[in-house]
């Protein structure tokens, strides 16, 4: 290491606005720095931290929660094997309406 180029590492004795004190080190050139909150007063830490939704974003995340709990998984084939008993019924029914192809079919044969 070269000499002289780094700063000078220190200790530091930390006061919170709340009477907590704790000693760390640092490169400042104080011995004693005071601060407005710490790890003992902070409402994270404290466990009163309050969630403010203004946007109701919270709800809306736990409303989606509760929805995607209420659906079950299918797989590909379930899917697949769903669709193909659908189309299957689907042609059994009778269709009691003409397409468009019989409608031509039956202008010819009228003429």
């Amino acid at each position: 290491m070269k000499k002289d180029i780094h700063p000078k590492y220190n200790t530091l004795k930390i006061t919170c606005s709340c009477g907590n004190s704790f000693v760390t080190g640092s490169t400042l050139d104080t011995d004693e720095i005071n601060i407005e909150i710490c790890s003992k007063c902070h409402p994270f830490y404290t466990g009163e931290q309050k969630i403010v939704d203004t946007d109701s974003l919270v709800k809306k995340y736990t409303e989606r929660v509760e929805k995607a709990k209420g659906l079950s998984y299918k797989s590909k084939k379930e899917k697949m094997e769903r669709r193909r008993q659908k189309d299957q019924n689907a042609g059994a029914l009778p269709s009691s309406t003409l397409t468009l192809k019989d409608m031509l079919e039956n202008a010819k044969v009228s003429r």
